[in-house]
């Protein structure tokens, strides 16, 4: 099967869970339940996985980054979050730049 750059962003947007910046330790954690992060997580700053990969570039687009989903896949739950093949191969192509698109953050 062929990766290509709309097969990336649909892993990325399938992707499952919450992630938020624990404070007293400065690193991102994922939980699978908004209520699931404690005092540690403000509650402003939990956001889905799939919005967590993409970055800002301009008020209109967003990179897709592999530096946010190393983070994802560091702690070691890539089934339980949804980590498939297109997202592993996109990683693993460091030669191709990052996927740049034309997105907007969803307001919950």
């Amino acid at each position: 099967m062929r990766i290509t750059s709309q097969l990336i962003c649909q892993a990325a947007d399938d992707l499952k869970g919450f992630v938020g910046l624990n404070r007293k330790t400065g690193h991102y954690i994922v939980r699978f339940s908004e209520d699931s992060f404690g005092m540690d997580v403000a509650d402003d700053g939990i956001i889905p996985t799939s919005e967590f990969v993409w970055t800002p570039v301009t008020e209109q687009t967003m990179t897709l980054s592999r530096e946010r989903i190393r983070l994802l896949l560091d702690q070691n739950i890539d089934e339980r979050i949804n980590i498939s093949e297109p997202l592993r191969v996109y990683m693993s192509k460091r030669e191709v730049p990052e996927i740049e698109a034309v997105r907007s953050l969803l307001k919950g």
